[in-house]
């Protein structure tokens, strides 16, 4: 693993409620996107890598698939093996998945390439598990962010917040344009020739619950938070009050405008 892999690999452990409680359903929102652009139907067998809770693969599960389901994280194998105990959930991660070449008619990554220190061999990898003629599918949070997600930096930078130097990225030689011309670029890499298409969305959600997945330690705004001081979170509180107001309905909940890159592809029938 690189740095990158270690780094995230810290980060999500044991988070799995915090995830549900927090940012699952704003990840949740494209699954159904993502599994018809895998073409997953009836009898198929879909591998969902980076399950987390098991979202995708219930939804899958749901449109009649056979469903293997795996994650770097122990609790989030707890979790989708609770919540879909029809299907074979097992911790892996990428890029070295236990199964032989072929293995599967589609594999699906929903926001899974953010969270690996080589995008590259992780996309590669999924090609090598699916059949020839089979598809995959992935989507990736873009750059320049969305609202929703560029709150989080507004709020920080109000509230004085520094941002520390020794958070592990991906290293440059190895990472891609989080753009729909990267995405492609980075599939193209690996011998696919892929469309993509952007999916936008109002998330709706508590405001309470916006805010418990970085002060739950979830995300690089997660990450920044957990490095703070009492009364630096009392400061981000404050800012994060002021700023989401401008999203609040009469109902009180949240409406955060964001978007997802969602990349689809067909595995060449020949070799090379």
């Amino acid at each position: 693993m690189t740095a990158f892999d270690e780094y995230e690999r810290a980060q999500w452990a044991g988070r799995a409620t915090a995830y549900r409680n927090s940012y699952a359903s704003l990840c949740a929102h494209p699954a159904g996107a993502l599994l018809d652009a895998a073409r997953a139907g009836t009898g198929d067998r879909i591998l969902d890598v980076g399950t987390g809770p098991g979202t995708v693969a219930a939804l899958a599960h749901a449109r009649g698939a056979r469903v293997t389901a795996v994650d770097a994280e122990p609790s989030m194998v707890e979790a989708a093996r609770r919540r879909v105990p029809e299907a074979d959930v097992r911790e892996a991660l990428l890029p070295r998945l236990p199964f032989t070449d072929g293995t599967f008619d589609a594999a699906v990554a929903n926001f899974v390439l953010n969270h690996v220190g080589d995008p590259l061999a992780a996309v590669r990898e999924l090609r090598r598990v699916v059949r020839p003629g089979g598809r995959i599918a992935v989507t990736i949070w873009p750059y320049p962010q969305p609202p929703a997600q560029q709150l989080w930096t507004a709020v920080f930078d109000a509230a004085g917040v520094e941002r520390p130097a020794d958070l592990p990225r991906v290293a440059p030689e190895r990472d891609f344009p989080r753009t729909a011309d990267g995405l492609t670029g980075l599939l193209t890499r690996a011998g696919l020739a892929a469309a993509c298409d952007t999916i936008s969305w109002s998330h709706r959600t508590d405001p309470e619950t916006w805010w418990n997945g970085p002060a739950g330690g979830i995300g690089s705004a997660g990450a920044l938070m957990s490095r703070q001081d009492p009364a630096t979170i009392t400061r981000i509180r404050t800012e994060y009050d002021r700023h989401t107001a401008t999203y609040r309905g009469a109902d009180g909940l949240l409406a955060l405008p964001t978007a997802a890159l969602l990349a689809h592809a067909t595995v060449p029938t020949h070799t090379g």
